[in-house]
């Protein structure tokens, strides 16, 4: 990224210090100092990228939308249609993220834009909601994470089944399986099997175009910022807006758009938080270099033998979701374990989450789904997208985050970007 000065919020304080004390009503930040929000006060947010997914989370808690950014032109005429007139309208998200009275950036971007995005946000003092995944490879989660935490910021990743809502096809939210898992009557290690047999779809139409020819860029679009970081390849409408998933400088096909929605809760139950797999082996078609294909199966291994296998076939049926020695977990949260209901209620809940985003925000204090856990998780993705692109199976170093002894997929950990970007 060419280097932005970093006019946070904070520095726009400082600086209109003496004016603002002119003021009868004086603005929040000044009242609690640094990083404090009244908890009465309305936060405001910017939305990065106003396709179907930034607008739909416009309402969201007591928040207010005050600024807006697109490279597509049709995509803010329609997104101004659905607020109010004073917001603002940006081309280009490094102005926006500058606004003082900015208090949360939302990014809905495809994922290669996810961690320069993240990083810059931090720097211009800005909290930071993001969809998933979280970063399209590790180097660039580990950026995030240092940024976040380098600046004080609060940082949300959008998948939310780790904490509510029903879990898939397991019929319950993901509270009671953490703690049948931490209750040991399934015993340890564990076998986790996420795939068709047990409610979970890798949804393979996100596959990319192997013979895609040149179109001519439509004039509302400014594809060179689209692509950003990216390679350059020549336009086609494929590559962009709704499916560009199915391609490897953007996404990872069904395994990126799904991979931390099935796995966050799975790292999150088998208490996995804070390390990776040691291995990850693969069952897969040869990979076209730039198209993303299909998978058969992905297993991931941790130090301590538990596994999570990702069933892309979806051939197995009545197979449990969660195995152990001692016992076995089906979807519906059906078990093997007689009254497994009533011997549960015996066992302590999982510890309290900061499941609340405006509350943390406002309190800053560390929301469940952060920059730390968001960026494990989303490891757990980018070793199994490294091991599927390469064809191979990996070994790995969870404390380095590093691949061992495989130069080329330690070369997809960080990998370049275009002139002009990059993430430090």
């Amino acid at each position: 990224m060419k280097k932005n000065s970093d006019h946070s919020r904070r520095d726009f304080i400082k600086k209109s210090a003496a004016t603002i004390a002119a003021f009868t009503i004086v603005p929040r930040f000044v009242l609690g100092g640094r990083g404090y929000v009244a908890p009465s006060d309305q936060l405001t947010k910017a939305v990065i990228g106003v396709g179907a997914m930034g607008r739909n989370h416009f309402p969201y808690g007591d928040t207010r939308v005050v600024a807006i950014c697109d490279v597509d032109r049709r995509h803010l005429q329609t997104a101004m249609g659905m607020l109010d007139k004073g917001v603002k309208t940006f081309a280009d998200y490094r102005e926006m993220i500058q606004l003082p009275e900015v208090d949360i950036v939302h990014i809905a971007t495809p994922p290669h834009w996810h961690g320069i995005m993240a990083a810059d946000a931090a720097r211009a003092g800005k909290d930071i909601w993001c969809e998933k995944p979280m970063t399209r490879t590790i180097g660039e989660g580990k950026r995030v994470v240092e940024a976040v935490q380098q600046h004080g910021r609060i940082f949300r990743l959008n998948t939310w089944f780790r904490f509510e809502d029903i879990f898939y096809g397991m019929g319950t939210p993901v509270k009671p399986i953490k703690k049948l898992v931490e209750s040991g009557m399934l015993g340890w290690p564990l076998k986790v099997t996420v795939g068709r047999g047990t409610g979970f779809d890798w949804k393979f139409y996100w596959v990319g175009k192997t013979n895609l020819d040149p179109e001519p860029v439509p004039q509302e679009l400014d594809y060179n910022m689209w692509l950003g970081p990216a390679p350059y390849r020549p336009y086609n409408a494929h590559r962009v807006h709704q499916t560009f998933r199915g391609y490897w400088d953007y996404d990872g096909g069904g395994l990126g758009d799904m991979g931390q929605h099935y796995l966050d809760p799975v790292q999150y139950f088998l208490g996995k938080d804070n390390t990776s797999p040691v291995s990850v082996e693969i069952d897969a078609p040869q990979q076209h270099p730039d198209a993303v294909g299909t998978w058969r199966r992905i297993t991931y291994t941790y130090e301590d033998g538990c596994q999570i296998i990702l069933d892309g076939e979806g051939k197995e049926e009545n197979i449990p979701y969660i195995e152990g020695p001692k016992g076995k977990l089906y979807p519906g949260f059906r078990s093997d374990i007689p009254d497994i209901w009533k011997k549960l209620a015996a066992f302590p809940d999982p510890e309290p989450q900061a499941t609340d985003f405006i509350q943390a925000v406002k309190n800053r204090t560390k929301f469940a789904l952060n920059e730390e856990n968001g960026h494990r998780s989303c490891t757990l993705v980018n070793i199994g997208k490294a091991a599927v692109h390469l064809g191979r199976s990996l070994k790995f170093d969870p404390v380095k985050q590093v691949f061992i002894d495989d130069e080329g997929a330690n070369r997809l950990i960080n990998q370049p970007m275009r002139p002009d970007w990059t993430l430090v």
